[in-house]
């Protein structure tokens, strides 16, 4: 019985201690001034703390003097929470040319998109909306008009929606331009749609574009350990009507993201489309990049500017009337911390920025006692003990297998 005590004592011991913070453990230290202290505070994370703490900043703690202080760590990004429903169409057919038709929007209370769904390509319509309480009602609202397109030929996109103010009417009379028939009008819906727009920071520099034959390139460099979450695009307002294909690659030449980049400005018939996208998305790659716009036959885009960026962390806490505060990090052993803050976090309106001060060394730091498992430590002693403790084993093993043949015998 000994032996297995011993064997599991060993085992024991081979359980890893979960550290726990210290203020001497962390080799960096901001101040953090709070101008409100009665209000919620939030602080940006800048390149300094990413260059200092871990990839996934998990080793931030916040201190009001000796104690700790919960906090929220939040990203940024862009939210669209949407309801929709089928609006069912009303009388629709032909007047004077228009196609025209009713929603009834009963479904939803209050909208702020219609979505039609069109079978056709190529063409640019406007479409009028009016809301009113009753069908065929005379004292209609007009509402916000919006422009419809589809660009299939030339590649450049299309648009199906019709974006209006919160509105709560129980019928919307829509009219199209002439080119739309109403046999080609096949459904719509109706929606609520609330967005956030994401936050953004400038992540590194990019040099200026070469041109090499049907692309052009742009090397640009990202801090190290600087996510990079998108790249944004400036390009000459005089250049219109144009979609390329850009490829991001690393270091060694290898694709790490791509995406398109696009700017539509067509007058048809005396109706404008007017929209753009400059920007794609990226995977978080750091270290130097090479973007690639593929020009095919057309001109090189005439950049401005091109702006790497990573995607805005804040670090959210309640000040509860303190003005000052000091951030530590850059402790690679410290596990996130999971607060009760973070669970019930509700984001104020009012909520005010503090100010950070210059990044410093600790000058209390020191480097965390070595807090592997005994077993780590001392691998030589464990591999003997447990070695001699499976001969044991085998030994009572063997002495009683040799007591029961005696006995049978």
């Amino acid at each position: 019985m000994k032996p297995l005590c011993l064997l599991l004592w060993f085992v024991a011991l081979a359980v890893p201690n979960t550290p726990e913070p210290a203020i001497a453990y962390f080799s960096n230290v901001r101040e953090v001034h709070v101008a409100w202290p009665d209000r919620q505070t939030f602080f940006t994370v800048d390149e300094e703390i990413w260059d200092h703490s871990r990839s996934d900043l998990g080793d931030l703690r916040l201190y009001n003097g000796e104690s700790p202080v919960q906090y929220l760590l939040s990203e940024q990004r862009a939210g669209v929470s949407s309801e929709e429903v089928e609006a069912k169409i009303l009388n629709l057919g032909s007047v004077a040319g228009h196609t025209e038709f009713d929603l009834d929007a009963e479904k939803l209370a209050t909208y702020d998109r219609i979505r039609l769904r069109i079978d056709a390509k190529d063409f640019v319509a406007r479409a009028s909306v009016a809301g009113a309480n009753a069908l065929g009602e005379k004292s209609s609202t007009s509402l916000t008009p919006s422009t419809l397109y589809d660009f299939t030929s030339q590649q450049l996109g299309s648009n199906f929606v019709l974006k209006l103010s919160p509105s709560s009417f129980r019928y919307l009379h829509v009219k199209l331009s002439p080119g739309i028939l109403p046999q080609q009008v096949r459904g719509a819906a109706i929606s609520n749609q609330r967005e956030q727009p994401a936050s953004w920071t400038k992540a590194g520099s990019c040099s200026a574009p070469q041109q090499n034959q049907r692309s052009t390139e742009i090397v640009c460099s990202v801090p190290p350990r600087v996510p990079l979450d998108r790249i944004a695009f400036q390009v000459a307002p005089g250049q219109v009507n144009f979609r390329r294909a850009v490829s991001v690659l690393d270091a060694k030449g290898l694709q790490e993201a791509g995406g398109d980049i696009s700017r539509v400005r067509i007058n048809r018939a005396g109706t404008l489309v007017n929209t753009e996208e400059l920007a794609i998305g990226v995977g978080g790659h750091s270290g130097q990049i090479t973007i690639s716009i593929e020009n095919g036959d057309n001109p090189p885009l005439a950049l401005l500017e091109v702006q790497p960026l990573s995607l805005e962390r804040r670090i959210y806490f309640d000040p509860q009337g303190k003005a000052s505060f000091r951030l530590y990090y850059g402790d690679e052993k410290l596990s996130a911390p999971v607060y009760d803050y973070a669970r019930f976090f509700h984001v104020e309106g009012a909520a005010a920025e503090a100010q950070l001060g210059e990044g410093a060394s600790n000058p209390q730091y020191s480097k965390r006692p070595d807090d592997r498992p005994w077993s780590d430590r001392h691998m030589g002693i464990l591999w003997a003990a447990m070695i001699l403790a499976v001969l044991a084993l085998a030994g009572l093993a063997i002495r009683g297998l040799r007591s029961e043949a005696g006995h049978q015998s």
